[in-house]
């Protein structure tokens, strides 16, 4: 075995616990019911990483492969044993670039799958690249139950995508569309706006081009510099120009006016749907669900109540600053921790010896902090948050000063029911209205 097969079997932190990881007995059944949790399995394996990624990800030796799969399938066993994958309603497969693991990605999918206890009509997803998209792994894998693709396009310019420091061409994006479109499975497409040298002709020609592919849904994003990737140096090295946000901001008006006219309903801030084909899964993000992130730099977020239990057994409790929340409703005030987030070590070397260990970083979020971001989070969806959820988070004061502001409204229905959303604007300036509605700024 290697260094990082042999690294895997052992936990550092409770050696006592080893008899339940290595095949013995199994924790005890920890809930009456089963919970409903979103599932993220990250891979975080590239071919070569673009100019502008700040995300968990890395180039990768192929040997590394098989090590870290059989690393996500022994985590995933061990958050099973608590019971907490008996209901997974969406199963993700994120990256990175996870076809870039070829077969391996087809055991992964249907480890994973032998683990969980999926829920009838299971949306199960993996995101790819053109560069590793052909038809005999796409067949392989919707044989093991893949049901939705994620194809990371971003541009059909070539001369855009050189800027962005992807692989793949044009040509080659639309070659693995078609593969996709011959799966007879649903997919999206993620499209970016506002690069440096893109024209607004370039931007219309890519996304008209993006919907002819077939594509049930599509992703707009504007492009952000992030610090430290190669993109923000070569922009301060003046190598690149620095991007335009107006143009970006007009691109994304464009893109509203195409899509809708094409039949895609916009359903959050950047992401465009035909109908029945909203992504379930980062739907659940945006409206407070539970979810479960295995794999280096992976998240995740469930009731406290859960990853206490779960903090608990491990012995985690000293050491993440977790005291058992109160989970009794009854004694519950606004600051009662309701929801725990937290992340694995983002080092790929350290998850493949140790996928047990002790989270990497943790936030306990009081009720008040749940309600608050519950709007937030709401308010980046077309159809908005009810009035007397706003309410109840002490947030109408906030609202109304961004009614004042032109970035929301209030709508009523003829039932006289209310509820806040985003106005055009505000979907222009929506890190402004996001960020005060998270901090209760008015």
């Amino acid at each position: 075995m290697s260094d990082l097969e042999i690294g895997m079997l052992g936990r550092t932190d409770d050696p006592e616990g080893a008899e339940n990881q290595l095949g013995g007995t199994s924790p005890a059944p920890r809930f009456q019911m089963p919970l409903s949790v979103g599932l993220y399995v990250h891979v975080p394996f590239c071919r070569s990483k673009c100019a502008y990624c700040d995300f968990v990800s890395t180039v990768s030796d192929d040997r590394w492969h098989a090590p870290y799969v059989e690393a996500i399938l022994f985590s995933a066993a061990h958050w099973a044993s608590y019971d907490l994958l008996d209901d997974v309603p969406t199963l993700y497969f994120g990256g990175g670039t996870p076809t870039i693991l070829g077969d391996e990605l087809v055991r992964l999918v249907r480890g994973v799958r032998d683990i969980v206890t999926l829920r009838e009509g299971a949306e199960i997803t993996v995101e790819t690249n053109p560069d590793t998209t052909d038809t005999a792994l796409i067949a392989a894998l919707t044989e093991a139950g893949v049901n939705r693709f994620s194809l990371g396009i971003q541009s059909l310019d070539d001369a855009v995508l050189r800027v962005l420091g992807r692989r793949h061409t044009a040509a080659q994006a639309l070659d693995a569309a078609k593969v996709l479109a011959g799966s007879g499975r649903s997919f999206s497409v993620d499209l970016m706006c506002g690069i440096p040298g893109q024209t607004d002709e370039s931007w219309r020609d890519t996304m008209i081009d993006a919907l002819n592919t077939g594509a049930g849904h599509l992703s707009v994003y504007p492009l952000s510099i992030e610090a430290g990737t190669p993109l923000c140096e070569q922009i301060d090295a003046g190598m690149v120009s620095e991007p335009d946000s107006d143009s970006a901001a007009s691109m994304m008006v464009a893109a509203a006016e195409v899509l809708r006219h094409a039949g895609m309903n916009r359903y959050e801030v950047a992401n465009y749907a035909r109908p029945s084909e909203e992504s379930r899964h980062n739907s659940s993000y945006w409206t407070g669900g539970a979810y479960l992130g295995l794999g280096a730099g992976a998240a995740s977020m469930l009731p406290a109540s859960a990853f206490a239990t779960v903090a608990d057994a491990e012995g985690w409790s000293r050491s993440v600053g977790g005291t058992r929340p109160e989970v009794c409703a009854e004694h519950a005030d606004d600051r009662t921790v309701r929801r725990t987030r937290f992340t694995t070590t983002t080092d790929t070397t350290e998850f493949m010896r140790c996928p047990l260990a002790m989270p990497a970083d943790v936030e306990h979020l009081t009720a008040e902090e749940v309600a608050r971001e519950d709007v937030m989070l709401g308010m980046r969806l077309t159809s908005g948050v009810a009035a007397e959820q706003v309410v109840s988070a002490g947030l109408a004061g906030v609202l109304e000063t961004l009614e004042h502001d032109g970035l929301v409204e209030l709508v009523r229905a003829a039932d006289l029911t209310e509820w806040w959303r985003v106005t055009e604007r505000g979907w222009l300036l929506g890190n402004e209205v996001f960020g005060r509605v998270w901090q209760g700024c008015e």
